[in-house]
């Protein structure tokens, strides 16, 4: 019974994380900037690394089934 809720949680971090990863791609490809009042190295990268984390826990609850 625990498989449901490990593959809607998984999905939604893999969604969310692929969402976030291709939003700031497109930003950051158009010069713009991620995060307003931040460096734009630092909202890139800070943006990228919470994607990324994002991607592996979603990955992490999928591998749970």
């Amino acid at each position: 019974m625990d498989g449901g809720p490990a593959v809607f949680t998984g999905a939604v971090f893999a969604l969310f994380g692929l969402a976030l990863l291709a939003w700031t791609a497109v930003r950051v490809r158009h010069r713009e900037p991620v995060a307003h009042g931040v460096s734009p190295v630092a909202s890139a990268a800070l943006a990228t690394l919470a994607a990324l984390l994002s991607l592996a826990a979603g990955a992490w609850c999928l591998t749970r089934l």
